[in-house]
Parts: structure tokens; sequence; C-alpha cells
């Protein structure tokens, strides 16, 4: 287990990185330490790769070209500038650069990956790897020419290019070139030895660091959804018997119990939840199902969770060395299989919180759905717009998210000469699927404001103790609406709230008894 010390450090064991401690350090910005045993490892690692060259053993990508040039055998004197041809050429993603949280998160999992003490690395490169995520240096990583399988090829040279002191690097808020960012913070670049650009840059890790952290923010999201849930029953007048206890227990997921548990906690103690009655017998779809389809999304989410924390630790460059067995292996560890599926499938079930979030803003705003609220939550209708276009907008991002859900893992194009003849898609998934938790959690932000507005129409004493917190915290971000104003930097605002977690963190407080 990864230990946080009291100097905020966190040191990097052999057995692991939960994500808490991820988050730690790429989120928090916490600095890291290898521990000894780690080092060791890497080092007896190195130790046998020597052994196995200095046997004239053929390895895989040590004394080998790459892909279907693998059958080239090279010579000794050659090995360190195979490994250097190898990152130059491979450096050739396009696009915008990721994010510097998500880059960290990048360097922080290829060094978890390496210090595990298979894949022959001496522990200078672990030991750089170290020191650009304690010295807040993050490599510019153009976000697309990943195919998945081998890894993360192209986006991780450009990773590796800063530890050799060229591409191009962050640091303290200016672009600069990576030899510049390791000079200012006084670092030396390396020069790379055999297998060692391979082993940097035959990985998962692009694709995993998107895939954690987006996974992180759905979680924000699913919390927001329940949420908006209770705000907006409240508004509609909504019955509470499809959450009771007894149905949940006839159909036991245990997702689908713990989102109707959660409602009716957000919800006691409300004057605005009734029973059936003679108006009305029971909710439509999207709010009488909620805990259906809340709790299909979370069941899904639980099942990225198990993946992903597989993938946090996991060995996945080619070829591996087992030191203590005297084994080299060349396998498969590089394919995104594993999480291209998972990314697909949290693409979809984050779709569906913002699906059936869309579909309550329409009853909250829509005269003939809203039970007596004013058209557009606005007093003034025909004159004002009022909340008419949020729930445009809902849509227009609901649609865009149903395009980016289709499966990026069902598609499969052969590279390297047709050797490398099946591959992932995973990283394209990874993005698609950071997209749409950004989307969902606009779509969220939106349902919480229609929800909060159409609340000033009620009693504020009468909303559950919980609720009540919530809706006068939404009133710190957007207040009341009085006229039409420009609602974009609002719903930004609370989206960002969501997403950063800092919605989190107040609910927490709202929660204590």
């Amino acid at each position: 287990m990864v230990m946080l010390n009291a100097d905020l450090h966190v040191e990097i064991n052999n057995e692991g990185l939960t994500m808490d401690e991820f988050r730690a350090i790429v989120v928090g910005r916490k600095t890291v330490v290898i521990s000894n045993e780690s080092k060791e490892r890497v080092e007896q690692s190195h130790r046998y790769l020597q052994e196995v060259l200095d046997s004239k053993q053929v390895v895989y990508g040590v004394n080998t070209g790459f892909g279907q040039l693998s059958t080239v055998i090279l010579p000794d004197d050659q090995s360190g500038n195979l490994q250097l041809n190898l990152i130059r050429s491979h450096a050739c993603a396009v696009g915008e650069p990721y994010t510097e949280e998500i880059v960290r998160a990048i360097t922080l999992l290829r060094l978890v990956s390496l210090t595990r003490g298979y894949s022959g690395v001496r522990p200078v490169v672990t030991d750089i790897l170290a020191e650009l995520l304690n010295h807040g240096i993050h490599a510019v990583i153009p976000q697309q020419g990943s195919l998945g399988a081998s890894g993360d090829l192209a986006p991780l040279s450009h990773l590796a290019l800063v530890l050799l002191g060229e591409g191009e690097a962050y640091y303290q808020g200016e672009r600069i070139s990576g030899g510049e960012a390791l000079k200012r913070a006084g670092i030396q670049p390396i020069k790379l030895t055999a297998k060692e650009g391979l082993a940097l840059i035959n990985g998962t890790q692009a694709m995993t660091a998107v895939g954690l952290l987006a996974y992180q923010k759905a979680r924000f999201v699913e919390e927001a959804a329940n949420v908006a849930v209770a705000l907006t029953m409240q508004a509609l007048d909504g019955i509470l018997d499809a959450f009771s206890e007894e149905i949940q227990m006839v159909r036991p997921y245990p997702e689908q119990a713990e989102t109707a548990r959660q409602i009716r906690h957000l919800l006691q103690g409300s004057g605005y939840i009734y029973g059936p009655n003679q108006g009305k017998v029971q909710d439509a779809y999207s709010i009488r199902c909620v805990p259906q389809v809340h709790g299909a999304s979370m069941r899904a989410l639980n099942h990225v969770e198990d993946t992903l924390n597989i993938e946090l630790n996991a060995v996945t460059d080619n070829p591996t060395l087992f030191a203590a067995e005297h084994k080299v292996y060349s396998g498969g560890n590089f394919h995104g299989q594993p999480i291209a599926l998972a990314m697909d499938y949290m693409k979809i079930a984050v779709a569906e919180y913002a699906n059936i979030s869309e579909r309550r803003t329409e009853r909250l705003v829509n005269p003939q759905l809203s039970g007596g609220l004013p058209p557009f939550l606005t007093p003034e209708a025909g004159v004002s717009s009022g909340l008419m276009i949020l729930q445009y907008v809902s849509a227009s991002l609901v649609s865009e998210n149903k395009v980016l859900a289709h499966p990026a893992s069902v598609d499969s194009i052969p590279s390297s000469g047709n050797q490398e003849d099946h591959v992932s898609m995973g990283t394209t998934a990874a993005r698609q699927v950071n997209q749409i938790v950004d989307n969902a959690s606009h779509v969220l932000a939106i349902e919480l404001i229609c929800a909060a507005q159409a609340l000033e129409w009620k009693s504020h004493s009468k909303l559950s103790p919980v609720t009540q917190k919530v809706k006068a915290w939404i009133r710190e971000i957007v207040p009341a609406y009085k006229a039409d104003r420009v609602y974009s930097q609002e719903i930004q605002q609370l989206s960002e709230e969501i997403r950063s977690g800092r919605f989190h963190e107040k609910m927490a407080s709202f929660l204590v008894v």
C-alpha cells in the first residue's frame, strides 16, 4: 500500500496505488518518493536484462526492431540509437494537448508501472519520472494518435521526449522546451539504454489516466444527479412510493436500492412529497424510474472502478522480465481492450444520467407538465423567455452525448504492416467519456438551476432540511430569476463545482447531522 507521509510526500512501494492516493498526487499535487524496496526491484530487473544481453539472447525491442521490423536483429552498439529513434519517430501525436492534470496522471501511472520491477529500466528512469511530478514539469502531449495497442505509443513518446531534454513541457505556467524545463528545475536529462525507450511508451497509461480522472468526475455527477432528483421531486410534488425499500427488495440490485435510499434520505422531512392521490397516482418515468436508471449507471460505474483499480497498478509494457525466475516473455499486456470496454460502458452509463435529467428539466419548464408552475419559470412568459433555452442547451448536450457514446472498442484498424492486426481504440473511448462526463455535469447543473427556480414558488421552510441547504448554496452561485439574463457563466460555474468535487464536499457537510 502507498503510505502518506507526514511531510505530504506519497511513498510508492510495491503494493500499489489506491484511487484516493492517485487523486492526492494528481489533483492535490502531492509529491512522490520511491521506496527502497521498489528501487531494489527496479535495479534487480535491470541487472537481469544485462545478463540476458550478455548471453546474446534475442529479445524483442531490445536487440530487434519494432512491430513488423522485429525480425531485424541489431548489434549491441546500436541499442541506444534504437531506443532514441523509437521515441523520436513515435512522437507524432496531434491535436490539442492534454491538460496538466491528465499529463500528471500519465506520468504517475508510467512511474508506478516501471517501479513494479518487470521492465528492465535503470533506476535513473524512474527517478526522473518522480522528479517531473515533484517539480511540476508536465510534458506537452497532444491528445490524438493512439490506437490503444501497442499501448499509447504516440502520446507516451511525447512524455519520454522530455526525459531526454527534448520536446515541450509546461513549467510554472509557461510552455517551454523540455530541455529548458529540466534545466530550470535542476534536473539532468537522461540517455536511453537497452529497452528503456520501449518501456516508457509501451503501455496503457494515457487511456488509463484519462479514464481514472473521468471516472472520478463521473462519481461526482452521480451524486449531483440524485440531489437534482430530490429538488425536482419537491418542485413537482413527487410521489415517494417508487423509492420505497420494499420495491427495491423484490428486484434486488444493490445499486438500485442504494439510489432509492439516498433519495429517501435527501427528502426526509419534506412537506412537498406525497403519496398517491386523486390527482396523481404515479409520476412520469424520469422520476418514478430513477432508482432503476441511476442504479444501473451506478452498477456500471462499479464495474469500471474494478477495472481501473487493476490497471492503475498493472505492468503493461512488452517484453516483460521476471528476474527471479530468469525468464523473459513477449506478451500483450499493452493491449487496451479491458480499458476500452470499460470506457465504452462508462460512456453509456454517464450519458444516461444526462438523458433522464434533461427529461426532468423539460417537466420543470413546460407548463403542460409542471403542475401549475409558470411557463418556463417566468411570471412574464411571452415578453420574457425565462429558462426556456436552458432546456435547449441541455437537449443539445444530450444529443451530442448520444453520438459520443457509440462504442469506440468495436472498431479496429491493423497497423505495423499487419503485425499489429487488432487494436483497442481505448484512448479514443477514454477521451470520449471525458467529454460525456463534462457534458453531463452541464446538464445536471441546468436541472439544479431550474429546480431551484421552480422552488421559488414554494415555501423554503417546507423543503427537506438537506435540500434547504442545497438550494441556499445554489443561490450563492446562481441568483434567483428576476428578469431575463445571461446564464452561460452560471451554468459553467455550477458545472465546475460538480466536476471538481467541491459540490461533493458541500454535500458531505450538509448531510452531517
